[in-house]
Formats: C-alpha cells, sequence, structure tokens
C-alpha cells in the first residue's frame, strides 16, 4: 500500500485515495484469492477422481526419488506432463473467473445485432468453458483431455489478447508445486462429498470444501 501512495506518474501525480484501494483489492483477489481458490478446486476434483488422483502421485513421487526427497526446481516443471493436464482442467472446471466485461468504443455489428457504443458487453467464460460442443462430457473432471489443445477462442480462463492475465503463467507453477507437495505427501478426503456449490461471487462449495487431511504412511 506504501508503494501505491508513493507511486508519481511521468508528470509527478500520485495515485489519489480511491485509486489506491481499487489497486488493493485487484492485487488482493486477483494475487492472492484466485490462486487459493484454483487450489482448493484442485483438492477437491482430485478427492473425487480417484484414477486422476492416482496418475498424478505416480508422476510426482518418480520426480521426488530421482531427487531424494530434495525440493524439485524449474527445471523438474517441463517433465511434470501430468501434473501440467490436472492444473488446466482444474482451472477450466472451476473458471475461478467466471467472466470478462469490456466497454464497446464502437458500434459493433455481431450476428446481425448491433451493440451500441459504449455499452458494457459481458463474456461469460464458464459458459464457454463447460460448452459441449467443444469439450466432451464438460462437467467431468478429465485431465486427459489436454492431451491435445482446445480449439482456438475456446478456452479464456486468463482471458486473451493484450488483456490476458499478467500472472497466469505464475498462477500456474504455484498450482504445479502445491499439486506436487500433496501428491507425495498427503492423502485427502472430502468431509461432505454431495454438498452444494455456490456460483456467487465465486464459485465454491458451501461448506467451504472442508477436507480431512493425514500424511501419507510412506512420509
Amino acid at each position: 500500500m506504501s508503494g501505491l501512495m508513493q507511486m508519481e506518474d511521468e508528470q509527478g501525480k500520485k495515485l489519489c485515495d480511491d485509486e489506491v484501494v481499487d489497486n488493493i483489492v485487484s492485487l488482493v483477489l486477483a494475487g492472492y484469492e484466485s490462486t487459493s481458490n484454483a487450489i482448493m478446486w484442485a483438492a477437491y476434483h482430485l478427492a473425487k477422481s480417484p484414477h486422476a488422483l492416482r496418475k498424478l502421485r505416480e508422476e510426482n513421487e518418480s520426480i521426488s526419488r530421482d531427487k531424494n526427497g530434495g525440493f524439485i526446481t524449474l527445471d523438474d516443471i517441463p517433465s511434470m506432463k501430468y501434473t501440467a493436464k490436472v492444473v488446466e482442467e482444474t482451472i477450466r472446471v472451476a473458471n475461478v473467473a467466471p467472466m470478462v466485461h469490456r466497454v464497446a468504443h464502437r458500434d459493433v455489428e455481431y450476428r446481425g445485432y448491433t451493440i451500441p457504443k459504449g455499452w458494457r458487453v459481458v463474456v461469460w467464460l464458464r459458459s464457454l468453458h463447460t460448452d459441449a460442443n467443444y469439450y466432451d462430457d464438460p462437467l467431468s473432471f478429465n485431465p486427459d483431455r489436454w492431451d491435445k489443445p482446445p480449439k482456438p477462442g475456446t478456452y479464456q480462463v486468463f482471458g486473451g489478447g493484450p488483456r490476458i492475465c499478467a500472472g497466469n503463467m505464475l498462477a500456474r507453477l504455484q498450482l504445479i508445486i502445491m499439486l506436487h507437495h500433496l501428491a507425495v505427501g498427503y492423502k485427502w478426503e472430502l468431509l461432505n462429498p454431495d454438498d452444494e456449490v455456490a456460483y456467487l461471487p465465486h464459485l465454491k462449495p458451501v461448506d467451504g470444501a472442508a477436507m480431512s487431511f493425514s500424511k501419507l504412511s510412506s512420509r
């Protein structure tokens, strides 16, 4: 916060209080809330997907054995193929950022309709990522679907173009690291596996995804 309060532009002008607060909220929601929510959903879906969890453990235990119990490094990331697929499937199903909105800066013609200049356009990404036209059995958690890339324009979990989320690769890396340590060190189960899901303001189980964790017996 102090950094934002002291920041100056080329003319020496500082941010006003509202601008400082707006940036702080953006940093907290985008830099912390979104990643922690994605990690929660990864653990949630893996708890419901024994086959996927088994494959995740096998890959990460193999890497852990090769390192003699040492920490993974950036050099290990490229070999974590299945872990990366679990990450992509998690953020597709979870839709941590369910929509994006833009302001039309000119009249836009789209499929016979006119979107007038100044209108706010909301793109509901959750609908895109769960569309059966683009994903087979879209509501199922299936990391193996990432053996092939999605159709262009059908995967917008971090937005796209010049406004793509600047932290998209960092978020993926954080998830990979967290999944590695969960897979090799812990087992867990959902306390209420059939609990309902709330969709606003963020997708999450009503009980907060209550889980029971314990260390693996081999650790």
